[in-house]
């Protein structure tokens, strides 16, 4: 059985400052055919699962192009179509093949292309023809659009977020796929419409109950596969908001049911799945409080400031508090600055300058901060660990200012595990109080060494409400933009009836 596989993808905030072009893509992971390494990223789960199958003869591996580019603004047609092309003439080299594996993110906008996923599967499809069975993992936080639907007969999706399982959804991606390809089932993928954009954490319920719902649902065989997509609020995508997708052996019926029963219990959800948010006086007020009583530091996570979200990630607006408020012991990761990276590693380890860092992409996201600063570390090409994956950091630098550490990167990247700060030389031991620019992929690895995590909302360039963002796309009814769309919809179809 011949089988290729590739990857393009990146998560694309239409609201973001930034634009995405291809040395985004160079500089995050770029991996040639043949090359991908062999630990997995975030997209790429299919291509260590394939390279097994295909050492123990079960396949024979045509691999493409694998890429990423760190969540970013809309990625420019040229690149696009570049990265499009490359994958789709690898593909057509390979030919004939019996099953095509694509790790993708599914929330990818290029200028000209409301839909890149789809338009590469439905490009796949067109090359390939009916009889190949085409397999797609997908990040959660994505839009689900008809034209993948139609053209894929696998999709998986990561079902934890942060996103723990994202090795386990390639794997089932590739089962399913391979399975398909030697006729052994035939897959269905049945999709309800929650009509709901809304944050889901999984770490906590009513998210977590449900994420173990799924899993008992598919290990009692009542379906294939059942995943959520969550949706990415920041994408103005016209399939913006949550969907259910129910895979089932060939039985549509059943799968149509499933997935409008989980969808309905999901929507039952709306409002109440994302945890506390505090206002950023009121997170540094409330950590100092729990300091006093914890012997491991306490965890504020800057959600909107998340370069995991597209924006820069180079808001001062926290690490300003800490400094206004004459906070001790505390340690900030990261914010984005190529430049104060570079002045950093001219003066050197031990030395002290006049440095602004921060605050360079939006007005929203606070002043620049001057200041004098120590150099505690510098750390070509730093990264930091995400489950098996390892996350590019680029140059980096430690610095002290008063009584607060931060890590200044050159690679923007979410903080995904508390390697962020040590690999900085940073004591995370020794700190009162860490504070992480993340929604909530951090949240696994940091809960083990957190007295309490507490979650801060600071306004900034980040598009955190969908009842204001201005979307020009979306023309579904969804929740909260419409207090219960199902009620619209289903008016409407009986004024068609």
């Amino acid at each position: 059985m011949r089988v290729f596989c590739a990857s393009i993808a990146t998560e694309t905030n239409t609201f973001s400052p930034l634009r995405t072009d291809l040395s985004d893509f160079t500089q995050s992971f770029y991996a040639p055919p043949g090359s991908h390494p062999e630990t997995p990223t975030l997209c790429t789960g299919i291509f260590p699962e394939l390279r097994r199958r295909a050492r123990g003869g079960e396949i024979e591996l045509i691999e493409g192009t694998a890429t990423w580019a760190e969540p970013g603004g809309l990625v420019n047609a040229k690149t696009w179509h570049h990265l499009r092309d490359e994958v789709l003439g690898q593909l057509r080299a390979a030919l004939p093949v019996d099953a095509v594996l694509l790790g993708l993110h599914g929330a990818m906008i290029a200028d000209g292309c409301l839909d890149c996923e789809g338009e590469l599967l439905k490009a796949v499809r067109e090359i390939v023809g009916p009889n190949t069975k085409i397999g797609a993992s997908f990040d959660p936080h994505s839009h689900l659009s008809e034209k993948r639907v139609m053209n894929a007969d696998v999709i998986t999706v990561f079902k934890e977020f942060p996103h723990t399982d994202f090795v386990e959804a390639g794997e089932a991606c590739v089962d399913l796929t391979l399975r398909a390809a030697r006729g052994e089932i035939s897959p269905h993928i049945s999709v309800f419409d929650v009509r709901m954009m809304d944050v889901l954490p999984t770490s906590q319920d009513p998210m977590r109950s449900f994420v173990d719902k799924m899993k008992a649902l598919e290990a009692a065989g009542e379906a294939l596969s059942i995943s959520t997509i969550h949706g990415f609020m920041a994408g103005d995508s016209p399939d913006l908001g949550a969907k259910i997708i129910v895979i089932t052996d060939g039985d549509a019926a059943h799968g149509d049911d499933l997935a409008q029963t989980l969808g309905q219990e999901l929507f039952s959800f709306r409002g109440r799945a994302r945890p506390e948010f505090l206002e950023p006086i009121d997170a540094l007020n409330k950590a100092q409080a729990l300091c006093r009583s914890s012997e491991k530091p306490v965890v504020i996570a800057d959600v909107w400031d998340n370069p995991g979200g597209g924006v820069a990630g180079d808001s001062t607006i926290l690490a300003r508090a800490v400094l206004e408020q004459g906070l001790q012991n505390v340690a900030l990761g990261t914010i984005w600055d190529p430049m104060a990276v570079r002045l950093c590693q001219a003066a050197g380890e031990g030395a002290s300058l006049e440095l602004r860092f921060g605050g360079k992409t939006s007005a929203r996201a606070g002043n620049p901060i001057d200041a004098t600063v120590e150099v505690l570390k510098i750390v070509p090409d730093a990264v930091q660990s995400f489950g098996a994956s390892i996350v590019p950091l680029g140059d980096s630098a430690a610095i002290r200012v008063d009584g607060l550490e931060v890590v200044l990167n050159s690679n923007r990247s979410q903080a995904f595990s508390p390697d962020l700060f040590t690999n900085m030389g940073i004591d995370i031991d020794e700190k009162d109080l860490l504070i992480v620019k993340s929604t909530n992929h951090f949240h696994g690895a940091f809960a083990p060494i957190a007295s309490h995590i507490l979650y801060a909302a600071v306004d900034g360039p980040y598009p955190n409400d969908p009842r204001i963002n201005g979307y020009r796309s979306l023309k579904r009814a969804i929740w909260p933009l419409v207090e219960n769309p199902h009620e619209i919809v289903s008016s409407e179809q009986q004024i068609r009836l």
